[in-house]
């Protein structure tokens, strides 16, 4: 974890909680973030998010790549933030999405995955795509 988990983010924006294993990758996304105008805490395994989310740290977005070593994917990571904050948007990337992601209908039509690679443009659309598909679901 890049950043800590015990400092106060601020942003007019939101802050987000990026999960990714590759560096370089996570690196990119953070940049292109913070260039949104959001403020990021940085995660490179499902480990490191849980600790945050166990934390005071306040989330508005969980942002996390769907295939991550050490034993939890990042449906499994979505699935386990969402518990223990209900109400969580969850933004999941994936190079392999269809591969890897249930095709349930269900799933399908409350999940919101952007491909990689993404170019900023998409990454904004899609963050706000998630917060909104989340405000939706919750005045159903």
């Amino acid at each position: 974890m890049t950043s800590s988990a015990d400092s106060p983010y601020h942003s007019s924006r939101g802050i987000i909680l990026v999960v990714e294993d590759n560096a370089e990758v996570r690196n990119v996304a953070v940049g292109q973030l913070r260039t949104l105008g959001y403020a990021v805490v940085e995660a490179e395994n499902a480990s490191a998010a849980l600790a945050v989310l166990n934390s005071q740290q306040r989330v508005d977005l969980l942002f996390t790549d769907v295939v991550m070593p050490g034993g939890m994917t990042g449906l499994e990571l979505g699935h386990e933030a969402q518990r223990m904050r209900p109400g969580l948007p969850v933004l999941y990337t994936s190079g392999f999405a269809d591969a890897t992601l249930p095709q349930e209908e269900e799933f399908l039509s409350r999940t919101v995955l952007l491909p990689k690679p993404y170019r900023i443009r998409d990454l904004a659309r899609k963050v706000e795509d998630a917060i909104t598909a989340d405000q939706v679901s919750d005045r159903r």
